[in-house]
């Protein structure tokens, strides 16, 4: 009898891309870009790397600022469509205090998400997340809730 092992998965194939953008418009402006790059360890295992920019601007405070820094993250799939996140993210901000000066804030998020796949690698996902270590510097609310999408090579 001969066996027949599957295809072996490519390198490009375990490689997603992906992120979230947000827009808000009004009295708060609110822009934000975060590109990530992530790689498929295992069908459980997701981890990778991302950038953050952001820009505010507050006209009842005329106050305006760029956020920028960057995260690294991991998934895991506990079904084919919900999964657990972790993540570390690092911010530089201008701070919103009396005296205006630039602050290093970090972050160690947690939390769910739901993933719906709309091809063979790539999909939408909603999370809630809680930032572990939320700081008066910190630019977000506990809960956050993020929605984003992937992109499969």
């Amino acid at each position: 009898m001969v066996r027949h092992n599957p295809p072996k998965e490519k390198f490009a194939d375990k490689i997603f891309t992906g992120g979230n953008i947000g827009l808000q418009f009004g009295a708060i402006t609110f822009i934000d870009v975060s590109p990530l790059l992530g790689y498929k360890i295992t069908d459980k295992i997701h981890a990778g790397i991302g950038a953050t920019y952001q820009y505010y601007r507050y006209d009842a405070y005329n106050f305006e600022t760029n956020v920028y820094g960057g995260r690294v993250f991991g998934r895991y799939f506990i079904m084919e469509n919900l999964f657990a996140h972790a993540e570390y993210e690092y911010l530089n901000l201008e701070a919103f205090d009396f005296k205006r000066r630039r602050v290093d804030v970090t972050s160690l998020l947690g939390g769910a998400g739901y993933y719906q796949k709309f091809g063979r690698n790539s999909g939408v996902m909603a999370m809630l997340l809680y930032n572990f270590t939320e700081s008066v510097y910190t630019p977000y609310t506990n809960p956050i809730f993020r929605v984003g999408f992937n992109i499969g090579f």
